[in-house]
């Protein structure tokens, strides 16, 4: 492990060079790591650990759409794709992978199968650091770990396809066997991970549950209809609006951020943009800051986590999220962007114009 500084801070990081994918399977070669839940998160770690040739099991219920994709990714019935209980009887370390309200569920069954000397592997903090209200509370003879890759799981794939990979937080919240942290980066390296920066279950749960309701799709949703609509309200057609809105940021800006930085993304704009945006700016960030406060309070004191139980507990969940998700696919805002991204050059290639 390497101490890094990150602006004025020194933290600690493991690359692929540290712990090399051959160490990795070294660590995990008596090891059989039993992936619970096939949805998110699951496919994709799953994946990318049977294609770096670590040993995985599949637990999955069945009948369900999950168990049919797994099969669809080639898992076999009997061989690497069992029930949820029978994977996690064979399973060595305990991939937990439902949803958070899933985890709920299901805990007083894969708590049986938590033997001595196994280990309990998360990709989110939630249920540990909301024990209070999820009731997981691990055997102290297991090793409980945590790599949360910092990206969707199609993203997880995608990047380990193309030679690349997603960041991951990497945290120990109890090592009973004295292996917890070899099994934990070895973990981290066989899904694939770009680097792995040490965290906390809490810290983990805390960035992330604010980064979700935040910058990365509440804050950014939120701001880009506000802009969207103000556009419209003054007389935009709703393909300049979306246009100056979403796609310009999609497709131009935001790439030059991750390419090299907020900083290098300005200086390859005009001078008139760079202007504004330095102006501009500091009005932006200080009307937010009161509500990313709120955010994170809301988030710590677990205000967050018991409403995400209770709403996503309810039998007709799926139908009622398909209905805000239908009232965001059906507006005028996003309708007009399945128009623009139709008119994309790539996109009329691809189907054949």
């Amino acid at each position: 492990m390497t101490k890094m500084k990150f602006g004025d801070v020194l933290e600690t990081v493991v690359t692929r060079q540290e712990f090399p994918l051959n160490r990795a399977k070294q660590v995990l070669k008596n090891e059989a790591v039993a992936i619970i839940g096939y949805g998110v998160q699951g496919p994709a770690q799953a994946l990318n650990l049977r294609d770096n040739g670590i040993n995985v099991i599949i637990g999955q219920r069945q009948p369900s759409k999950s168990w049919d994709k797994a099969v669809i990714d080639g898992w076999k019935e009997g061989k690497n794709l069992f029930s949820i209980e029978e994977a996690a009887s064979k399973g060595t370390i305990i991939a937990y992978l439902l949803s958070d309200a899933g985890q709920v569920v299901l805990w007083p069954t894969i708590k049986k199968y938590l033997k001595a000397g196994k280990a309990l592997y998360f990709s989110h903090g939630f249920s540990i650091t909301y024990k209070d209200q999820t009731k997981v509370v691990p055997p102290k003879d297991v090793d409980v770990i945590l790599v949360a890759p910092k990206g969707a799981g199609r993203s997880v794939r995608k990047n380990y396809l193309e030679g690349r990979g997603i960041n991951s937080s990497f945290a120990i919240f109890q090592n009973a066997t004295g292996k917890a942290l070899d099994r934990v980066l070895a973990m981290g390296i066989g899904i694939g991970s770009g680097f792995l920066f040490e965290t906390t279950f809490k810290n983990e749960v805390y960035s992330d549950l604010t980064g979700e309701r935040g910058v990365l799709m509440g804050a950014i949703a939120g701001i880009i209809e506000a802009q969207y609509y103000e556009l419209r309200r003054r007389g935009h057609t709703p393909s300049e609006a979306f246009n100056e809105t979403v796609e310009e940021a999609t497709q131009s800006l935001i790439p030059l951020i991750g390419e090299n930085g907020m900083d290098w993304m300005y200086a390859n704009c005009s001078t008139t943009a760079q202007r504004g945006a330095l102006d501009w700016k500091g009005k932006f960030r200080k009307a937010v800051e009161p509500v990313f406060n709120d955010l994170y309070d809301r988030v710590k004191k677990g205000v967050e986590t018991k409403r995400v139980l209770k709403v996503n507990s309810k039998p007709n969940y799926k139908k009622m999220l398909q209905k805000e998700l239908d009232e965001i696919k059906n507006s005028e805002l996003w309708r007009a962007g399945a128009t623009v991204r139709s008119l994309r050059p790539e996109t009329s290639k691809k189907n054949g114009n």
